[in-house]
């Protein structure tokens, strides 16, 4: 169904008899919800000159290159066989269904934005060929629809085919075109399939949680779309399971997934964020709309005790979070490595949603706080400025080799982007009884409705690079009532809400603001610059937020951050990349007492403020000292920036001092070796940049292993233009059990290169080690060579890896 052929395509879906649906009022008069009500995203017209061109760029680019991808990849077509318009096997993954749907509901978020008659024409089409691949029953998932209908499967792997994940992103895109068209095709079919899930899961039936949460954050939308009661206590079923079956212990209690899932105990026992980090922050979003919208404050005890824990000792300083990839989530407490970190753009985007509603509940700007963090940051560079290419994990140090995808096989993270980024608007405003609040800082105008009146707000900002922002208060009637304008966190001297980091310097400087003209008094209520008057149209506030350069430092219980420094200058987070910087950015030094300038480039990755100064670089030398080596100037630029000119260096975190860099190797034989190798994953370089793990499972420094070679023989080679006279091989494994699949090898020796130009065995005077977290070493009579081999056996149904190499 290609979007340039929709004429050919286009068909009417055949309008079913009218069914009731409830407006806001009855709504909101039918159910409680949130203690503060979000302003939608429908209400908000952004003109503004961050947003507005991603905004038209998610419109004009992604959501078509997202809706090409699917179709060149068989996840539209996997639809189209299901509704017997051709024929042929399931392709791809199971889960690929609820990619379709994630771009649909951003599809229908555009619409809203900037009405398109091909698009409208192509969603309309596409929901036509959804209804018709849905059983008569209700069941809807085309993995078990393809080749044919197999009945006996459905329900059976739960855990991982995603079934009920798909349903959930379903459910959100059928009420997200319903709230924008009025048309409700979509949500009818939603229904469908909402009622079939009821019938099968309940506590006389099935009782099993999905696998993969997120169908309760859609049913509480289908709920409060339709207000049938019955989806609502479906999402608090749902998550009433987790923690209660599969290996029960003596106290009735374990689960299916364990800690992986949030299954290991019942979710208003948990006190900590763990396992996939997606499935987490989904879980905790779903908890916080069944705890609205039903009063149960046990669901409110656990998220905020898990909130804490996460912005305590989880959070990265851009946002993300997730620290380890082998299980895509949560490490341990302070647990932050930046090579390595994950921070998967679903993550970021999950973290948005669950901030947003832990605002709502509460009403307190730290939860904004964070979510203008992760907006910024984490989740902005999770897709290029062209908006065709994606992140999948968001690294915080790179040596150049992440680059954005076109596209992924799990493609979940582009798929989140479209629909992400036309919903931004719906997080700026909100309301609560005759009060409004202002939580992020948009160029553009809403409409609000309160308690007994009608306002428009329009805003003009030149955020996030300049720190002015007017707002013009509207009311439809002058009347007493508070207008709370959020006073960022960055803006009052505090970093995160916690002590995980904290700025450097002491002042961002005085905070100005003002009404109609004149100064008034800053009074701060959790984080908002509470401002009640009488207000009538024309009114205007004044706020100037200061935009220094802020240093920012870690908890020292972060070891991957000791002796660094972050850049921050308003909501962004700075990095250091290659093509500014001579190409090498880990060996800088950026002194506390360097000087600091900015300065905005409008011809630099679309319009960017930068900051400069002047670093040190720092060199190892050859008995291990760390030292500086030469001065040179420096260049940072917003981190969401990064990765748009080639493969480079890149760092968040750069040294502060010496000891925190990464220095230029000493001029060991190792390193000015020629280095080869019979295979490379990961990074050859690592084996020998003098960088020592803390362990042999330690990746943060990356390493050099020939995964997913196994049982194989691999080598590594080592040449010089001159012959030196050897005498000692050590070498450092490394060992990710738990996580992957390399293992110390079987065995290994040392060979050299002879005067005849063939490489013999060294005549070793001792064992060839295998000992994991140390370095073995093997000596041998001395042999004077121009080239050293380490051959390498691996075990029958292992991998294996080397985390550092010394030649002597």
């Amino acid at each position: 169904m290609k979007l340039s052929r929709l004429c050919v395509f286009f068909s009417l879906v055949l309008a079913m008899p009218a069914i009731h649906r409830l407006t806001a009022a009855e709504q909101s008069s039918a159910a409680r919800d949130y203690h503060v009500t979000p302003v939608p995203f429908s209400h908000v017209h952004v003109t503004d000159g961050f947003w507005t061109p991603r905004l038209d760029t998610n419109r004009t680019v992604t959501i078509p290159y997202a809706f090409e991808q699917c179709e060149k990849t068989d996840r539209i077509s996997n639809f189209e066989k299901a509704a017997g318009l051709k024929a042929g096997k399931h392709e791809g993954a199971c889960f690929n269904d609820s990619d379709v749907y994630k771009i649909m509901e951003g599809a229908a978020y555009s619409l809203q934005v900037h009405p398109d008659q091909k698009l409208r024409e192509y969603l309309d089409r596409l929901i036509g060929v959804v209804g018709d691949a849905q059983w008569e029953d209700g069941y809807l998932f085309t993995h078990y629809s393809l080749p044919e209908r197999q009945p006996d499967q459905r329900w059976t792997n739960i855990a991982w085919i995603h079934e009920l994940y798909c349903a959930g992103h379903m459910f959100e895109a059928a009420v997200a075109h319903y709230e924008v068209t009025g048309d409700d095709a979509f949500l009818k079919i939603a229904e469908k399939n909402a009622d079939l899930i009821c019938r099968v899961f309940h506590s006389g039936g099935r009782t099993d949680p999905p696998g993969h949460q997120q169908i309760e954050i859609g049913l509480c939308k289908l709920y409060r779309a339709t207000g049938d009661r019955k989806y609502l206590d479906q999402a608090k079923f749902f998550l009433d399971q987790r923690g209660r079956l599969g290996n029960r212990g003596p106290d009735g209690r374990g689960g299916l997934y364990g800690t992986y899932g949030q299954d290991h105990i019942p979710v208003t026992e948990q006190t900590e964020a763990v396992g996939h980090s997606v499935r987490a922050a989904y879980q905790y979003t779903g908890m916080a709309d069944v705890a609205a919208l039903t009063g149960n404050m046990d669901y409110v005890k656990a998220i905020d005790t898990i909130w804490n824990d996460v912005v305590t000792t989880k959070l990265y300083i851009t946002g993300g979070i997730g620290a380890a990839g082998g299980h895509e989530g949560f490490g341990g407490p302070y647990e932050l490595p930046n090579m390595t970190a994950y921070c998967e753009t679903c993550a970021s985007i999950a973290n948005v949603l669950w901030n947003h509603r832990m605002f709502l509940m509460r009403g307190d700007a730290k939860y904004m706080d964070v979510l203008e963090r992760t907006m910024y940051n984490a989740a902005l560079s999770g897709i290029s400025l062209e908006g065709d290419r994606f992140f999948y994990p968001n690294v915080l140090e790179s040596i150049g080799q992440h680059q954005r995808a076109p596209w992924f096989g799990c493609a979940c993270c582009p798929s989140n982007v479209a629909r992400f980024i036309p919903s931004v608007p719906g997080f700026a405003y909100a309301a609560k009884d005759k009060d409004v609040y202002v939580n992020l800082f948009l160029g553009g105008e809403a409409m609000i409705d309160t308690a007994g009146n009608k306002l428009r707000l329009v805003q003009e900002t030149r955020y996030p690079w300049e720190g002015s922002v007017k707002i013009t208060v509207e009311p439809e009637r002058a009347g007493d009532f508070a207008v709370h304008v959020r006073i960022p966190g960055w803006a009052r001297n505090e970093a995160v809400p916690s002590d995980l980091y904290s700025f450097l310097d002491e002042a961002a400087g005085d905070i100005s603001l003002k009404v109609n003209g004149s100064a008034v008094p800053l009074q701060i209520e959790r984080g908002y610059a509470r401002l009640q008057r009488n207000w009538k149209s024309g009114d205007t506030i004044e706020l100037d937020l200061p935009m220094p350069v802020r240093r920012i430092v870690s908890n020292d219980n972060i070891a991957s951050n000791r002796g660094k420094v972050a850049l921050q200058r308003g909501p962004l987070v700075y990095c250091l990349e290659g093509p500014d910087n001579e190409g090498k950015v880990l060996d800088l030094v950026i002194p506390d007492q360097a000087e600091l300038s900015t300065r905005f480039q409008p011809d630099l990755l679309g319009g960017v403020v930068t900051i400069t100064g002047e670093a040190e670089t720092a060199k190892r030398t050859l008995d291990g000292r760390i030292v500086q080596d030469a001065k040179r100037p420096f260049i940072a630029i917003p981190y969401y920036a990064w990765a748009h000119r080639g493969g480079s260096q890149m760092t968040v975190w750069p040294a502060r001092v010496p000891e925190g860099a990464r220095p230029k190797p000493a001029d060991t034989l190792t390193y000015l070796s020629k280095t080869t190798a019979s295979f490379v994953h990961v990074s050859l370089h690592a084996i020998k940049d003098q960088n020592v793990p803390v362990d042999s499972a330690d990746s943060s420094n990356l390493q050099l292993d020939f995964w997913p070679h196994s049982g194989t023989t691999e080598w590594v080679q080592f040449e010089w233009e001159q012959a030196h006279e050897l005498s000692r091989v050590q070498v450092y494994w490394f060992d990710d059990t738990g996580r992957g699949a390399c293992r110390v090898p079987k065995s290994w020796r040392v060979l050299y290169l002879d005067a005849d130009g063939e490489f013999q065995p060294v005549k070793n005077r001792g064992s060839y080690g295998t000992e994991e977290d140390q370095f073995n070493q093997v000596e041998f009579d001395p042999v004077t060579t121009k080239a050293v081999k380490i051959e390498i056996d691996l075990q029958r149904e292992w991998s294996a890896g080397i985390q550092e190499v010394v030649i002597e």
